[in-house]
């Protein structure tokens, strides 16, 4: 395996505005993975699609940017990552484009794959913010970029239903696409050009991934944790438009869309998550965090029929969801400095399989046991992992 190229000290190129701008980045590209998940009622009425078949639409969107994450990021580490960045930034607009002309439920759910392959922006900003990050603050900074991805994404089911409600839902992605290129153009001339920091063929960078797996086991254990974190979270979110539905009142998309704006009271939470993850290295933060999760499932089960008993639920599941996955990066990005792409590309593909196994348990619990399926689907989740760590914390 090739040596890491030497990297000069960056950390005087990350100034305040610098991190603002990364925070914005990331929750406007991951938005892109979001927008479908509010309008799947309309869609399936103008496509002819239910059930399963319109659960496709979100999980292969999940699918995709996993496929993404293991083929495209770890370029981040041997490519110089803001040309990267910004092409990926542009091939997402083209991809939006077909979404929004997609004819039939098939092409759709082509153009979500793309969608999801081509939104890898935000894994490649992340860890372009811890390597310009001084070790002391790289869990604040890190958070801080975080808040604005989780802002991004909650935001983004608000501004989906608003539009696909208004306008229709092919204009989210049109509006999705305008947005990427003015994305793309501020990125190239605004982020620092960073080196490669190890500079080595394609295959053999593919390979070194197998290499970090094997003797990583920190590694191991929070990539399993967050899959299981973000597929309880998926499970509520694939399918809450289609039981607002089903209520005796039939909320639309911007109903589900509004509960975005209350999820993010989970996501201001991050800074303080990273804080607390460069003081305590320790995994308290990840019991705590999967122990909400759980809650969350527990209290929407008997208080769902009511809009105010799924809010509070959807407040503890994203405080849940997020403080957990904060404190699994701040522990994957400490473990090797010269590998920390393709370390979240390790995390992160993990993560997203287990979103999209989410997305697939939450539909098909919801074809088969309605909101209660989909409340125990949730919650068997976030009970495994709390399993898992129990198991973890009991061994050196």
């Amino acid at each position: 395996m090739s040596t890491p190229a030497p990297s000069p000290s960056p950390h005087a190129t990350l100034s305040s505005g610098l991190v603002w701008l990364m925070a914005i980045a990331c929750g406007a590209t991951a938005a892109n993975l979001y927008y479908n998940q509010p309008l799947l009622g309309d869609i399936g009425r103008e496509l002819g699609a239910e059930g399963s078949a319109l659960g496709l639409v979100p999980t292969l969107t999940q699918v995709g940017y996993a496929v993404g994450m293991l083929f495209i990021v770890p370029l981040g580490d041997s490519l110089e990552r803001r040309r990267v960045i910004v092409t990926m930034t542009v091939l997402v607009s083209l991809a939006l484009v077909g979404a929004a002309l997609a004819p039939s439920l098939m092409w759709l759910t082509l153009a979500s794959f793309l969608i999801g392959v081509t939104t890898v922006v935000p894994q490649l900003i992340i860890p372009f913010a811890a390597h310009l990050a001084p070790d002391a603050q790289r869990g604040h900074i890190v958070g801080m970029v975080m808040s604005g991805l989780l802002i991004g994404i909650l935001l983004s089911r608000t501004a989906s239903g608003f539009v696909g409600t208004h306008l229709g839902w092919r204009a989210m992605f049109w509006v999705g696409a305008g947005l990427m290129l003015v994305l793309a153009l501020v990125l190239r001339f605004t982020l620092p050009s960073q080196p490669a920091v190890a500079s080595m063929p394609y295959p053999e960078l593919m390979r070194s991934l197998v290499h970090l797996v094997k003797t990583e086991p920190v590694l191991r254990l929070h990539s399993v944790l967050g899959a299981l974190t973000f597929g309880a979270f998926s499970v509520f979110w694939s399918t809450l438009a289609l039981y607002l539905q089903s209520l005796p009142q039939h909320y639309g998309p911007q109903v589900a869309g509004l509960f975005g704006v209350v999820g993010v009271v989970g996501a201001l939470i991050a800074p303080i998550v990273g804080r607390y993850s460069d003081a305590n290295g320790g995994r308290r933060m990840n019991m705590l965090a999967m122990g909400v999760l759980l809650l969350s499932f527990v209290l929407m089960w008997p208080l769902g029929a009511w809009l105010w008993g799924i809010a509070l639920g959807v407040v503890l599941l994203d405080l849940g969801a997020q403080g957990n996955h904060l404190s699994n990066q701040t522990r994957v990005y400490a473990l090797r400095p010269e590998a920390r792409s393709r370390l979240n590309t390790l995390y992160m593909v993990t993560y997203f399989a287990g979103g999209a196994a989410g997305s697939w348990l939450g539909t098909a619990a919801w074809t088969h046991a309605g909101w209660t399926g989909v409340c125990a689907a949730g919650a068997a989740l976030a009970f495994a992992g709390i399993v898992i760590l129990a198991l973890a914390r009991n061994r050196p």
